[in-house]
């Protein structure tokens, strides 16, 4: 069989309508967007179009959109920013322990500029309580940050809910929204977001290119400055054809999402079932409030890291978790987070699905795993102590 690919919430591959979507402005197209002649003049309207199909898939207003280089950039745009404006109505921000570091690490460096950060707790399933948001808001809160849904362990989180707590409370609420753009049908204004962060890579468009959601009246300071591009929120010339690959590839997501995800919930099923036969086996996460093609398990008495090569040797490309924190001996802080142990932590298996997969590969998966995970147990002290 060949090679299998579980690793879609770190990257998917661009799709050939996307890639063809950008060629022209990779090649003949080649204006600057801000220049007065033709040449300049076609990338602007590419620009305007991508903007429109976004905001229109958002239910957002074309001026609402600012294109970035990614979720990273996004969510540190959106924190920053809306901190170093608002900073003299408050300090204070509010996120979860389970957040991805481009949140938790904007915070965190916050923090060491004066501002004071409340990191709240999850469960044992990785839900964020809105009870707590409401418990931590202060007269002095300027922001909330809580994911839509985490990147590791495919929780979903009660967003709808929360921002209708922090709106009353008249604080801003941004989402990181990275893993379930093209996968969920997103609203902004059901979602009761100001501020709403998405990567193209992660719904087959090209990497290195995002957007950011910033509700109308919601003033964000620029990280980048330099130049009068997207309303001198962000400067620097625009990416044309990352942002047009980006528009497409949402724009197809969404118009296949409810065929996707009823594919994606079989073979996520199918998975979730035959891993639980494996003595000694943990589901992480939500099994009711979950993300369609996410499946995460830890194996007791093994470590993840064997358990990634043994994949890869047979085929299988899979992740512990982040892609972001791969190059790390750490526990996932998700994982320790949601109260699983660092012994267990470090035995996790992240298996995430994309359009491509098939009922095939994941009984080839379900094959080799068992036999993977008992010749590493065999060779495990802790399993025979």
């Amino acid at each position: 069989m060949s090679d299998i690919y579980l690793d879609h919430a770190a990257t998917t591959p661009l799709r050939p309508e996307v890639l063809e979507a950008m060629l022209p402005y990779l090649s003949l197209e080649f204006g600057n967007p801000s220049s007065v002649y033709g040449a300049g003049r076609r990338g602007h309207q590419a620009l305007d179009q991508a903007r429109d199909t976004v905001s229109r898939l958002l239910r957002a207003k074309s001026e609402e959109i600012i294109f970035t280089s990614g979720g990273s950039e996004g969510a540190n745009l959106a924190i920053k920013g809306v901190a170093w404006a608002y900073q003299n109505k408050g300090k204070h921000i509010i996120t979860s322990a389970i957040e991805h570091h481009a949140v938790l690490d904007t915070v965190l460096w916050l923090k060491q500029k004066g501002f004071e950060a409340t990191i709240l707790p999850v469960d044992a399933d990785g839900l964020v309580s809105p009870k707590q948001v409401q418990a931590a808001l202060r007269d002095d809160t300027i922001l909330v940050s809580i994911m839509h849904a985490n990147n590791e362990v495919g929780t979903l989180q009660p967003i709808s809910e929360i921002g209708a707590i922090v709106r009353e409370h008249g604080a801003f609420f941004h989402t990181d929204a990275v893993q379930t753009a093209g996968i969920l049908d997103l609203d902004v204004n059901e979602l009761n977001v100001d501020l709403l962060s998405l990567s193209a890579h992660k719904f087959y468009g090209p990497k290195g290119v995002g957007a950011l959601y910033v509700r109308k009246g919601v003033r964000i300071d620029s990280l980048i400055h330099g130049g009068a591009q997207e309303k001198r929120r962000r400067a620097g010339t625009e990416n044309v054809a990352g942002i047009v690959g980006l528009a497409k590839a949402f724009e197809l997501a969404q118009e296949e999402r409810e065929e996707a995800t009823r594919h994606l919930v079989q073979l996520r099923d199918q998975l979730l079932e035959g891993l639980q036969t494996i003595p000694h086996t943990k589901i992480n996460g939500s099994l009711k409030q979950r993300l369609p093609n996410n499946v995460n398990v830890c194996f007791q008495f093994i470590e993840g890291e064997s358990l990634l090569l043994n994949l890869d040797l047979r085929g299988i490309a899979a992740s512990s978790g982040s892609a972001c924190t791969s190059g790390s001996l750490d526990p996932s802080h998700v994982l320790l987070a949601m109260g699983l142990s660092h012994e267990i932590a470090h035995g996790s298996l992240r298996l995430t699905l994309g359009r491509d997969n098939t009922r095939e590969q994941v009984n080839y998966v379900l094959q080799e795993i068992p036999e993977i995970i008992e010749r590493l147990r065999a060779m495990s002290p802790l399993y025979h102590a």
